[in-house]
């Protein structure tokens, strides 16, 4: 797992260097908050888990309108949401943190304002449910995650004359959350909205 998220870094940030090579490329750091939720026939009254992101990223220019994002991110994400287990009524929150590599096309719709979207590869980095129920409460860690997710992300971003920008972004985990060795037939799938800052320089 460690092999291949280093050579998703290597491969993303090797790319912008070898581009900028014909194009001026810039790079920065983001961070914000994530209001992150999953998708499942299994859940009942869910609710948002509050999360941030934090990471690295290049904006290739390929035309004067276009241009190529890749990102590195930490982002926590996951649900509080009730299920029941043999009969039990319980209420757990599930906590994923993922290292997210989104390769975004980027359009210019005027001056410092973009519109973006693209595919988003995710590795799962940590893992663990809190719950509470009839019979008492418990914290731990779990291994029934699966480590990769294929996801994808669309939004918008206003970059300011002196580097600083704003973003918003809608993100959709195409793949399931839990591997179905580990887990029920239930799909589940990630979502939420990334809101944030960061600096390009």
């Amino acid at each position: 797992m460690k092999k291949s998220i280093l050579i998703a870094v290597i491969a993303v940030f090797g790319f912008s260097t070898a581009a900028s090579a014909q194009e001026f490329v810039y790079f920065g750091a983001k961070g914000g908050v994530n209001f992150t939720n999953m998708t499942s026939d299994g859940f009942e009254d869910e609710k948002s888990r509050t999360g941030f992101h934090l990471g690295l990223l290049s904006e290739i220019p390929l035309s004067e309108r276009f241009s190529l994002q890749p990102e590195v991110l930490y982002a926590t994400q996951g649900v509080e949401a009730n299920r029941n287990f043999a009969g039990q009524n319980v209420n757990g929150e599930y906590q994923l943190d993922y290292i997210q590599v989104p390769v975004l096309a980027k359009i210019y719709l005027i001056d410092g304002l973009s519109i973006e979207a693209g595919p988003s590869f995710n590795f799962l980095v940590e893992e663990e449910y809190d719950f509470e129920s009839s019979i008492g409460e418990a914290e731990f860690d779990t291994e029934a995650g699966s480590t990769f997710e294929f996801g994808g992300a669309i939004g918008a971003s206003y970059k300011f004359n002196n580097g600083f920008f704003l973003s918003a972004r809608y993100t959709q985990g195409f793949t399931d959350v839990f591997d179905s060795d580990n887990w029920d037939d239930d799909a589940i799938k990630n979502n939420g909205i990334q809101a944030g800052i960061g600096l390009m320089f």
